[in-house]
């Protein structure tokens, strides 16, 4: 299976052929793989360097022109480096175009804090009007790219190296699929983290919603499997900063009694190298480690 960098990039090279107004903006990351859809459209693939501030605003530029611009890099060096410039230049001036970054919280450890973002949705939170999207699957990165690419507004798509083993239905209006049904809570797996929920729940008499889009959250699927629920007991599962979108769901169910339980990277830094799947485990996200935390909360 391709990975869903790979996937963004075959993507968005046929995209180029096909739709005039867009454009790809990248600083150096990726530059190789685009290096054909730069030949054939040298004026609308464009690699400004390793200059992330000029990257974005150079994308919002596009923007007011009436382009539509996929930005791209590292996560780390594309949301927290540049935040002024996502606020201002395509938030304050009101334009749109798609960010996608690479690299997820902790795809590549080797590479150290520097290009970790575990922070990054929670960042996004702090503005208003951006749609975020989190694909567990290369042919979901592709679906989602493509919903993107035919709208004028800005929206994030995070790419990452941890995927599920199958793709499931994605786009649309954007709500929480409903994987498995039970009585006895609600926990929400985000983008990649839906298979380790999976199997941690085993046997588990709980429902699993399924999220891509977090952004609008869905706040009525939850609401809806929550409210079937003996107890209104929601986890969420994030492959990014733990507790993100637990205000969000606290607002959900702000009407009925309930509790809610974050999981997901937590904000201690791990200073060791190590691999993505250590990290998974250090920070209690591998199937193990959630069955103990879900059923620690759930327990009556």
């Amino acid at each position: 299976m391709d990975t869903m960098r790979d996937r963004f990039i075959s993507t968005a090279s046929r995209l180029l052929d096909e739709e005039p107004r867009l454009a790809v903006v990248l600083a150096d990351i990726s530059a190789d793989g685009f290096a054909p859809a730069r030949r054939a459209h040298p004026d609308r693939v464009v690699n400004v360097g390793i200059r992330e501030q000029l990257l974005v605003g150079a994308g919002a530029g596009m923007a007011l022109t009436g382009m539509r611009p996929i930005v791209h890099t590292f996560a780390s060096f594309l949301v927290e480096r540049p935040f002024e410039q996502v606020k201002l230049d395509f938030g304050h001036q009101g334009v749109g175009g798609i960010l996608v970054s690479a690299g997820g919280s902790y795809d590549w450890p080797a590479g150290g804090f520097t290009h970790m973002a575990p922070g990054d949705v929670a960042l996004l939170d702090t503005l208003d009007g951006w749609t975020v999207q989190v694909p567990g699957h290369p042919d979901e990165a592709e679906a989602l790219l493509r919903d993107s690419v035919a709208g004028d507004d800005r929206v994030y798509v995070r790419l990452s190296l941890q995927a599920n083993r199958e793709a499931r239905a994605v786009g649309g209006a954007g709500g929480f699929t409903v994987v498995r049904r039970g009585r006895g809570g609600t926990v929400v797996a985000v983008g990649p983290m839906l298979d380790n929920v999976l199997a941690a729940t085993e046997g588990l008499d709980v429902t699993v919603l399924y999220a891509t889009t977090v952004r609008p959250f869905d706040a009525a699927g939850v609401r809806r499997a929550a409210g079937a629920a003996a107890t209104a007991d929601v986890v969420l599962v994030e492959p990014y900063l733990a507790g993100t979108s637990a205000a969000a769901t606290g607002e959900a169910l702000m009407d009925l009694p309930h509790r809610v339980l974050g999981l997901g990277v937590g904000r201690a830094e791990l200073r060791r190298y190590g691999r993505m799947e250590e990290h998974l485990a250090a920070h209690g996200l591998d199937p193990q480690g959630l069955r103990a935390r879900i059923t620690g909360f759930l327990r009556p």
